[in-house]
């Protein structure tokens, strides 16, 4: 039942289709919006270009619909400095303009668009463009950035986007990373099998997705090992709420034939000032979690700063 309730959720978290629309008119966002709508796309609009960062971070879009001229930026500059960002170098970015001349239009592809549709644009024709970038886009981040079995980010994905979570946080902010381990894995794989370990696996990722905000990282970093990292919250505050996450999960069952398999879960935390590289983080994290691991399993310790980083 469990296995079956994570499929449902991930295949609704795969129907949910992002869309940010840069869009000078009022009158031609209303238009867009109402289209992307009747077609179940969600989108968010913003009426200048020189807040497309901001809102990229808040919205988190899966594609961008891009107006070519706007008063203070054109579309063609929005989008160039958009994919001076590692983040957002493959970002699906769809241009919906009134610019009928074939040279211009070639040349806003060349400068980093994805697609040029002309105003106004078919409903029809629109969403399904929208829908096609995006999927591909995804699949696109599945194979190169996530882990197959939890839709994760992957060991070399996490740790780009904690040395991106890193320098938005220094000098003076607040970043927590903790590593967390699943207990005696080795032991439900054995005992029960690697179906039911990858369930395990998998409901925990189902569990941190669902608990923390969508600005957090969590990724699969190997194994039966996963990285978190919180911005803007200190080690307390991460402890208090990655202590729930640990009480919730060590609740949580996993079906095994008629019987319930219980697991938990130790973790180690590590929190700026006291370590200011991803690497120290990470590190000092692991070391903290191997004294969870130490002290009993099933629980948080958080790391003292004892030596120099390196």
């Amino acid at each position: 039942m469990l296995s079956r309730i994570l499929d449902l959720v991930e295949s609704r978290e795969q129907e949910v289709h992002r869309v940010l629309i840069v869009e000078d008119s009022k009158t031609a966002t209303a238009h867009v919006q109402r289209a992307l709508e009747l077609h179940g796309i969600d989108s968010r609009a913003i009426n200048t270009p020189l807040s497309l960062l901001q809102a990229c971070a808040d919205y988190r879009p899966h594609a961008i619909l891009m107006d070519m001229y706007m008063p203070f930026c054109t579309g063609v500059e929005a989008t160039r400095a958009l994919r001076q960002i590692a983040e957002y170098q493959s970002i699906p970015v769809i241009y919906l303009s009134g610019e009928t001349d074939i040279g211009q239009q070639v040349e806003a592809l060349r400068l980093g668009g994805d697609q040029f549709l002309t105003k106004p644009a078919n409903p029809i024709i629109l969403s399904a463009v929208v829908k096609t970038k995006i999927d591909r886009y995804r699949e696109m981040l599945r194979s190169g950035r996530h882990d197959g079995l939890t839709g994760l980010l992957n060991h070399t994905a996490a740790k780009e986007q904690l040395e991106h979570m890193l320098r938005r946080a220094l000098p003076a902010g607040h970043l927590t990373v903790a590593m967390l381990d699943i207990d005696r894995f080795k032991s439900i794989n054995d005992n029960y099998g690697h179906p039911v370990g990858d369930q395990v696996i998998r409901s925990l990722a189902w569990l941190l997705r669902g608990r923390l905000r969508n600005t957090d990282l969590v990724g699969r970093y190997g194994g039966e090992e996963f990285v978190v990292a919180l911005g803007g919250v200190d080690a307390g505050q991460a402890m208090t709420l990655l202590d729930r996450i640990r009480e919730d999960f060590s609740r949580l069952p996993h079906a095994h034939g008629h019987e319930a398999l219980y697991a938990s879960f130790s973790c180690g935390i590590a929190a700026l000032p006291a370590y200011t590289t991803g690497s120290s983080l990470i590190e000092a994290a692991d070391e903290a979690l191997l004294q969870a691991k130490r002290d009993g399993r099933n629980r948080l310790v958080v790391a003292n700063r004892h030596r120099p980083e390196h």
